[in-house]
């Protein structure tokens, strides 16, 4: 119901909407009828009044709403998905985008949102620099089950303008293991002596699959592996990961796990955690362990 159906003149709207006044403009035609703070939720909703039927919000704001953790960015405007027929303009804190590839909508909290994978990728579009495009790319994986893969070519179906360092990153990411893996591989350069494998299948003496170590020391049977719970999703994850390291355990294998935000955060412990675990395995025998090594 709008306020002209309720025959209040605008001249009354008008004058209720000024300074001190009880209500306020939050976009144009869009009052709000408190004069607080307007909550996230009335910010969206009056979004959505404003780009009207089919609208959809997507970006950084989306993003947050699927329950991505992002860093602070210098802006809260809303992106908003719109037919591409729909003639609405960008106004305020709203930015209308629109689209001939308008998906179907998630719901979020009565919301509709464009789905992870899309609302991702337009966020990606709008930031400038690679450290907040990465954390959420990162999170898009890990919260969003956004494969690096679909997230590539959800990039190539779109304009092109502001996706060259979301498909760099998306590059290196798409054959990885995990997304961890490439800031080991960038915290592993300063080691003395580089991993002889990445990913390879471990077996102990008897050719029992013992594990699949993100890297792999074959000289001194070393292994490293990158873990959490939160990177896995699930708790049977780390279910998984515990019996992991009772097998490398019983084969008498040197394991090291790190964290994933240790290898951004506190690389140089990770550093010397490694040549202290590479010195341990080298003054040991090396257990009777094989390996079968996948293709890079």
């Amino acid at each position: 119901m709008t306020l002209e159906s309720l025959e209040m003149g605008s001249k009354v709207i008008y004058n209720r909407c000024l300074p001190g006044g009880p209500w306020q403009r939050l976009l144009p035609g869009i009052i709000l009828l408190h004069n607080n703070t307007p909550t996230a939720r009335e910010r969206a909703l009056a979004a959505l009044l404003y780009a009207g039927p089919m609208s959809m919000i997507t970006g950084i704001e989306a993003c947050r709403r699927y329950g991505f953790r992002l860093p602070a960015l210098p802006t809260n405007d809303l992106l908003m998905l719109v037919p591409h027929h729909q003639k609405v303009l960008s106004s305020e804190f709203v930015t209308i985008e629109r689209t001939r590839r308008l998906p179907p909508p998630w719901s979020r909290d009565g919301l509709p949102l464009a789905p992870p994978v899309r609302a991702t990728t337009d966020a990606a579009r709008r930031l400038r620099t690679t450290e907040p495009i990465e954390q959420l790319l990162i999170e898009a994986v890990q919260r969003g089950r956004c494969s690096p893969t679909a997230l590539a070519t959800e990039l190539d179906r779109g304009t092109k303008k502001g996706t060259a360092i979301p498909r760099r990153l998306l590059s290196d990411w798409t054959n990885l293991r995990s997304i961890a893996e490439a800031r080991a591989k960038a915290v592993a350069r300063g080691l003395p002596v580089l991993p002889s494998h990445w990913n390879t299948d471990v077996y102990d003496s008897n050719g029992d699959y013992v594990g699949c170590p993100d890297a792999w020391w074959d000289d001194i049977a070393l292994a490293w592996e990158i873990d959490s719970i939160e990177f896995h999703f699930y708790r049977e994850g780390y279910a998984r990961t515990l019996k992991r390291n009772t097998r490398y355990a019983a084969a008498g294998i040197t394991v090291v796990q790190t964290l994933p935000s240790r290898l951004k955060d506190d690389p140089k412990s990770v550093l010397a955690e490694l040549r202290a675990a590479y010195r341990a395995a080298a003054s040991r025998p090396r257990p009777a362990v094989t390996l079968t090594r996948n293709a890079a």
